[in-house]
């Protein structure tokens, strides 16, 4: 009876999904390494140069590896290696500044424990400098995000395990495009693990950082949103603010920034007794945020969000759903700031799991999104457009 369930559940998604397809280009492998190609991430420049970095194991060990696009995805380079060291490089981000420089980051565990290590390319990827370590503490410092604001100021957020402490949400920035940087900030003191950092910054400067946190109510663990605002770039922050109250967990906020200081959360959230997505949104720069809406009704689990927003404030939502009975990406959209959303589109029919999708809106308006499949047989990184 599962099965069938199943079936139909597939069956229905079908036909909500056929019409939209036309508006797809068909996926497109962008690796063919002997090794993994994992986790990655996108980025696109003010001449519409799509930009790609992921982790890949071919070397024998994790090493960070980049390519790009000047013809809106038709073509690609070839993959460049960026790191050579003899630790693990993993979970790599990306942002671009208002002269295309292009910038990021990722950890790596070659000095006995992770840290966080940062790279740039101011030729568009042609050469990038040296690699510069960013944090020296004793514990794991593990998932960095980055962003970058309208004067090119740098801003990156992590988490990291101080000593005899949980996991905390850490901060620091540069303002000289990455030649210096300050000092890290702690932005959490919790009982719990604060994991999941995301990190959005507006047209004002407003940056925020959400986050998901590991509490105990009534006797139970669960996790929940939780974000912190600055408005002097990234000098002050606010008290740790409470985004969710939920019965299920609650965890890895994925945010963007759209125009007049709004910002938006998409999270995946487990009370409906399987996870599902949820959105959260601030029209004032991340003081007061509205009651999270939910976007998916599945029979599997969407989970690991990617959130964009385009210059007409439009939402895209991309995600992993495993109702097929593995995972593939699907797509949704608001063309009204979250108030409405359309049907879910299924963008990947693949006899194996596709995950962890990145996405990135070009001036035109395309998205362009990323992905790993291991339908090769090991993990490669996808690529598709849509109009």
């Amino acid at each position: 009876m599962k099965r069938i369930g199943i079936l139909i559940a597939n069956l229905g998604l079908l036909l909500l999904v056929q019409a939209a397809q036309a508006d797809w280009t068909p996926a497109k492998r962008l690796t063919s390494l002997p090794g993994s190609s994992q986790v990655p991430a996108v980025a696109i420049d003010s001449d519409d140069h799509i930009h790609v970095i992921w982790a890949d194991n071919t070397p024998g060990n994790r090493e960070i590896y980049y390519k790009r696009s000047t013809d809106a995805g038709t073509t690609w380079s070839t993959a460049k290696r960026l790191t050579w060291t003899p630790g693990f490089s993993y979970f790599p981000a990306i942002a671009i500044d208002s002269g295309n420089a292009i910038h990021i980051v990722w950890y790596d565990d070659t000095p006995g424990n992770y840290q966080i290590y940062y790279k740039k390319s101011t030729d568009g990827g042609t050469t990038w400098n040296a690699i510069k370590r960013l944090t020296w503490n004793s514990g794991m410092s593990c998932d960095p995000t980055i962003a970058t604001d309208s004067t090119d100021g740098i801003h990156i957020a992590w988490y990291d395990y101080p000593p005899y402490s949980d996991a905390e949400i850490y901060y620091k920035s540069s303002t000289d495009a990455g030649t210096t940087w300050s000092t890290a900030k702690r932005l959490t003191w919790t009982t719990g693990e604060s994991l999941s950092p995301a990190i959005a910054i507006d047209s004002t400067g407003i940056i925020y950082v959400a986050w998901s946190d590991l509490i105990t109510e009534s006797f139970v663990d669960q996790t929940e949103i939780y974000g912190s605002r600055s408005t002097d770039g990234g000098m002050t922050w606010s008290g740790a603010q409470r985004l969710t109250w939920t019965s299920g967990y609650t965890y890895y906020p994925a945010i963007a920034a759209g125009s007049g200081s709004h910002f938006h959360i998409i999270c995946t959230d487990r009370t409906p007794g399987n996870y599902e997505l949820y959105h959260k949104r601030s029209m004032d720069g991340g003081i007061a945020w509205n009651a999270p809406k939910r976007l998916t009704w599945t029979p599997g689990s969407s989970d690991l969000p990617a959130v964009a927003i385009d210059s007409d404030d439009h939402i895209h939502v991309i995600w992993p759903d495993d109702t097929p009975g593995y995972h593939e990406i699907y797509y949704k959209q608001s063309t009204d700031e979250g108030t409405t959303w359309n049907t879910m589109n299924r963008l990947t029919w693949t006899p194996a799991s596709s995950d962890l999708p990145a996405v990135a809106i070009d001036s035109s308006g395309a998205i362009h999104v990323v992905w790993q499949d291991n339908t090769p047989g090991n993990y490669e990184i996808y690529y598709k457009k849509g109009k």
